[in-house]
C-alpha cells in the first residue's frame, strides 16, 4: 500500500460521514422530525368524526397553478376568479409553508389551528383551504404527487381538537 493511499483514507471517511450526516438531516427535516412537532392539546377534549380524506402536494395539478410565459415563467393561478395572478407555491392560505402535517379544510367548519389525529398519517393542523373542500373533508399534504395520489381518497375516523377560540 502506498503512502498516498493511506493519506486519502481519512479524508474519504470524513467526506462519507459528512455526506451521511447531511442526508440524514435532510430526511428527518423532510418528514417533519426536526421541525416543530404538532401535538394535540393535552387538557382539551376531542371529537371523533368520520372524515373524507384526500392527498395533495404543491404541484400545479393539486394546487391549481401553472407557469406563465409558455410554461417557463413565474407560477400563476390557473383558473377561477383570481386566474393569472401570482401564486406562491408551497405557501398555505394561513401563511405557513406546507409540510407533513399541513391540512386543508373548510375553515367555516374547522378553523385554522384545528388539530387532527389521522390514523396512518399522524397529527396535523388545519393551515390551508381549498375550493373543493366542504364539510367533513380534509386534504393531507404529501411531499410528492405520487405519494398524494397513492394515498388517494379514503374515509377514516379522526380525532379533532378545535382551537379554544372556536368552541
Amino acid at each position: 500500500m502506498s503512502a498516498s493511499t493511506t493519506r486519502a483514507s481519512p479524508r474519504r471517511g470524513l467526506r462519507l460521514g459528512a455526506t451521511a450526516w447531511v442526508l440524514l438531516s435532510l430526511a428527518l427535516w423532510t418528514v417533519g422530525c426536526v421541525t416543530t412537532a404538532i401535538r394535540p392539546p393535552s387538557s382539551a377534549r376531542y371529537q371523533v368524526v368520520p372524515m373524507e380524506l384526500t392527498g395533495y402536494c404543491n404541484c400545479g395539478k393539486c394546487c391549481n397553478w401553472r407557469r406563465s410565459w409558455l410554461g417557463l415563467g413565474d407560477p400563476v393561478i390557473a383558473s377561477g376568479p383570481r386566474q393569472g395572478t401570482a401564486k406562491q407555491v408551497g405557501l398555505t392560505s394561513s401563511g405557513t409553508t406546507a409540510r407533513h402535517g399541513t391540512l386543508a379544510a373548510d375553515i367555516t367548519r374547522y378553523p385554522f389551528g384545528t388539530v387532527v389525529e389521522i390514523p396512518g398519517y399522524g397529527v396535523g393542523r388545519v393551515e390551508d383551504t381549498g375550493g373543493a373542500i366542504k364539510g367533513d373533508h380534509l386534504d393531507l399534504w404529501f411531499p410528492s404527487h405520487d405519494e398524494a395520489t397513492q394515498f388517494g381518497k379514503q374515509r377514516r375516523l379522526v380525532k379533532i381538537w378545535l382551537p379554544s377560540n372556536a368552541r
